[in-house]
């Protein structure tokens, strides 16, 4: 890495400037990046990101060579892994996380909290 922040530092930053992505400490060491309760994908470290995909773009993801099967679930379409090596995986992590984090909201919308609904909001209405 050419800059002085980890992969995972640079990762974390990225990803939690979307509006209502929160991240969240596993049970197993990993750090997952959530968008309402719904992960968008976690990180090991600065070694690896872990994302689950649809079938089918997981295939057309996995044919670019940006996937490749998740370690725990190497004959499942659907979990994918992506290891971190360089600034250029770095850059990779963080737009698959976006790929996600897009699918997401386009299908669910943004987390009560980022639409300006959290506890107080409800409480006034």
């Amino acid at each position: 890495m050419a800059n002085t922040r980890s992969a995972r530092d640079e990762i974390t930053a990225a990803v939690t400037s979307w509006p209502g992505v929160h991240a969240v400490p596993g049970d197993l060491g990993e750090l997952g990046f959530k968008l309402g309760r719904r992960e968008i994908g976690h990180l090991h470290g600065d070694r690896a990101a872990h994302f689950s995909f649809p079938k089918k773009l997981w295939a057309e993801l996995r044919e670019q060579g940006r996937i490749v099967p998740h370690p725990v679930f190497p004959d499942s379409h659907g979990p994918a892994a992506r290891s971190i090596e360089n600034d250029a995986d770095v850059r990779e992590v963080i737009a698959l996380f976006r790929l996600n984090y897009d699918r997401a909201v386009a299908r669910n919308g943004l987390a009560g909290e980022a639409r300006g609904e959290g506890m107080n909001a409800k409480a006034g209405r």
